[in-house]
């Protein structure tokens, strides 16, 4: 007759350790499901970035040019229809990359490197020096975005570049704080303590032992915001404090074609292009995180 002891060790390990073959076939079955949006994603990005380099020298029409009657219903001539103007709104479409995605790219780029910098040392330093830049942060945080971009595009005026600026002051404190908090978790580990024991020097410790192990987060973060930014950028254009026509611009497509509700086609593939690289942009951060992350895999 077995003991109870002995019988709840009997049975311990049909409980609780997990069989490999079983978990290995799960962490196989969800890789596999994540290639799909994955690869999707590269595959929408890869084409608007070829259609925003390219556009120029196989364009169907002039992006600007009154190409047939106004208000015609998509055709085999055009195949999205034209617009109030008469210009063909699939044109005009395909032009549009040529000013979002250059803007969005210089947003993150510009905000993501303010943010890492002014975060870093926030949080390495630490003392006055981080009470500083946190408060900073948190005033621009404490307003919407939208709103913050919308007053300070319309302090500086109409315009892609004012967008960008405007959208920059917005996004670096994200960054910062994200950083910021990266950092104090890393620089705690052994391995930097260990490196400090060893007589390496503060910034030697930040560059090589911290800063590597706390991007992660900011890189996952980067890329969905890629498409947020191609997003807000439309918004204010959509309120007039963007682009300035006749600018082939998806979100002063999109406001022209709210003059005439009936004809959707003018709003239709602006709207379905910003739509496409916001989705694109959310899945590979999906993906960029879930290969970034260890205990992911």
């Amino acid at each position: 007759m077995t003991t109870p002891s002995e019988s709840t060790l009997s049975i311990a390990p049909s409980l609780y350790v997990a069989d490999p073959k079983t978990a290995t076939a799960g962490r196989r079955r969800r890789s596999e499901w994540l290639k799909i949006p994955v690869l999707f994603s590269i595959t929408v990005i890869f084409a608007w970035v070829v259609i925003a380099i390219t556009i120029p020298w196989w364009a169907p029409y002039d992006s600007v040019a009154r190409v047939g009657d106004a208000l015609e219903s998509p055709s085999s001539s055009h195949w999205l229809g034209t617009d109030g103007l008469g210009r063909d709104v699939l044109t005009r479409t395909l032009y549009g990359t040529r000013q979002s995605m250059p803007l969005a790219l210089l947003v993150i780029i510009v905000g993501v490197s303010i943010g890492c910098v002014l975060g870093a040392i926030s949080g390495f330093v630490g003392g006055w020096v981080d009470s500083v830049i946190m408060r900073i942060a948190d005033i621009m945080l404490s307003f919407p975005a939208i709103l913050l971009a919308m007053v300070v595009t319309a302090a500086l005026g109409k315009g892609l570049y004012h967008i960008a600026i405007a959208m920059i002051i917005v996004w670096w404190p994200i960054y910062a704080r994200l950083l910021r908090a990266q950092i104090l978790s890393v620089k705690e580990q052994e391995h930097v303590e260990a490196a400090r024991a060893a007589g390496a020097g503060k910034w030697r410790v930040l560059m090589i032992h911290v800063l590597p192990l706390s991007m992660t987060p900011v890189m996952v973060n980067a890329t969905m915001d890629f498409g947020l930014v191609v997003l807000l950028a439309a918004g204010l254009s959509y309120v007039g404090l963007g682009a300035v026509p006749p600018t082939p611009e998806w979100g002063l497509s999109i406001n022209e074609g709210t003059l005439y509700f009936h004809q959707w086609w003018i709003a239709a593939g602006p709207g379905i292009a910003i739509l496409s690289i916001v989705l694109a942009f959310n899945f590979l951060g999906d993906g960029l995180r879930d290969y970034l992350d260890v205990r992911m895999r």
